[in-house]
């Protein structure tokens, strides 16, 4: 018990041994004895009262940012137990939720904004067995952080965010403080310049679907290996298609606008190269973003091109050397930093880098997958179709940020 409990409980015995006292019309040298060491004691109690709520007040802040930090690590430790298999089979037979599966579903539920059975990202990750058929889950990655840095898009520095609800805004100064020098003894310097805003939003206006068909031989067989397949196989689809629109999402019939399409609207400078692949193009765009002091290394710079631009590059030796415009290229920015793109255009190539710690673009996430069944299409067969529902978004901050090349290789 706290030692601030313990005192005002032993005040409040004080009072009312006192008012008991009081209330007597003659009192003994015993009980005027007793009147005396009572209220001494009650007032030193207050001086001990105040001290112990100020030593007690740090011992409330820690446990409170303990229990956060537990909160948070209790529901990981349920997301890590989740059972796609037992959603499937809800929404095939209307069987129960159990578990830790059920209590997953009704927090998300209670966030509300879901028709069907809501899912976790986290709970679509890989899981692994082990020999001797002893499941043995292993938490490989979440979604989000699985999908993305084996991506085109983390490798160029696209954040992902997660967002609960409502949209996203970001404020970027676009117009501020100029700098000049009094033109004569006495004169002003260069007049005020207000400090302007633009917003770049992400907002819940995109829906990807991700549709599959279940046998009814495949919810029969093994329950582990259903959910491993269903996992794999939304794995790939989402995040092949969430890198696709990053990189070149038309902005059309329901798609975000991707980097390349978008380039006019977010401002980003693309470049005609029209000439073979060499280091001196990709050397061009790393001086912009030297002269606009974003960065001071041609390794801050991320660049993402295509398998053709690669094999174009190594295989440009330089006249009487052994030398390739490749390891030009990679001498100077490391081939860690290179990412080499399908989804990209033959001639086409991204450089970005994170200019004061902001990334050149944003993956918004609203929640997770929700996931809607259609027992009756397949109902003839027994099968059972799911439909896994995700809102995305794209936005770039600066487009200085980013810089396009186009038609790399063309001749």
């Amino acid at each position: 018990m706290l030692d601030s409990v313990k005192i005002q409980r032993r005040q409040s015995e004080i009072r009312q041994t006192l008012s008991e006292l009081v209330g007597k019309p003659e009192l003994s040298e015993d009980e005027t004895r007793s009147m005396e060491t009572l209220d001494a004691e009650y007032r030193q109690n207050e001086t001990r009262y105040r001290a112990a709520l100020t030593a007690e007040d740090s011992e409330r802040r820690e446990a409170g940012a303990d229990l956060e930090t537990r909160t948070d690590r209790q529901f990981a430790e349920l997301v890590a137990g989740f059972e796609l298999r037992q959603v499937v089979l809800a929404l095939d037979e209307g069987r129960s939720l159990t578990g830790q599966t059920a209590e997953v579903v009704a927090e998300m539920r209670n966030a509300g904004g879901y028709r069907g059975v809501p899912v976790p990202l986290a709970a679509l990750e890989l899981r692994n067995t082990v020999s001797g058929d002893v499941p043995n889950p292993v938490q490989t990655r979440p979604i989000i952080d699985r999908l993305f840095p084996a991506s085109v898009a983390a490798r160029i520095g696209v954040q992902t965010i997660n967002i609960t609800q409502g949209s996203v805004e970001w404020p970027v100064a676009t117009a501020g403080a100029i700098a000049g020098w009094a033109a004569t003894e006495g004169g002003n310097v260069p007049g005020p310049n207000p400090f302007q805003t633009a917003e770049r939003m992400l907002a819940p206006d995109h829906t990807l679907g991700v549709h599959m068909r279940i046998s009814r031989k495949a919810m029969k067989q093994t329950g582990d290996g259903l959910e491993n397949a269903i996992r794999r196989d939304m794995n790939a689809a989402v995040g092949a298609e969430l890198d696709r629109a990053v990189l070149m999402g038309s902005g059309a019939a329901g798609q975000p606008l991707g980097l390349v399409p978008g380039a006019v609207t977010y401002g980003i400078t693309s470049t005609a190269v029209g000439a073979a692949a060499t280091w001196a193009a990709f050397r061009a765009e790393v001086v912009a973003f030297m002269t606009a002091n974003q960065i001071s290394a041609a390794s801050g710079v991320n660049v993402a091109f295509g398998p053709a631009i690669w094999s174009e590059l190594d295989e440009a030796l330089i006249s009487g050397t052994a030398v390739s415009e490749w390891d030009r290229l990679t001498k100077h920015i490391p081939a860690s930093n290179i990412a080499l793109a399908n989804q990209l255009a033959a001639e086409t190539a991204i450089l970005t880098t994170s200019a004061g710690g902001i990334s050149p673009a944003f993956l918004g996430i609203w929640g997770g997958l929700d996931m809607i069944r259609d027992p009756y299409t397949d109902a003839q067969n027994g099968g059972l179709r799911l439909t896994g529902l995700l809102t995305a978004d794209v936005t770039v901050a600066r487009g200085s940020q980013i810089r396009i090349l186009t038609g790399i290789g063309a001749p």
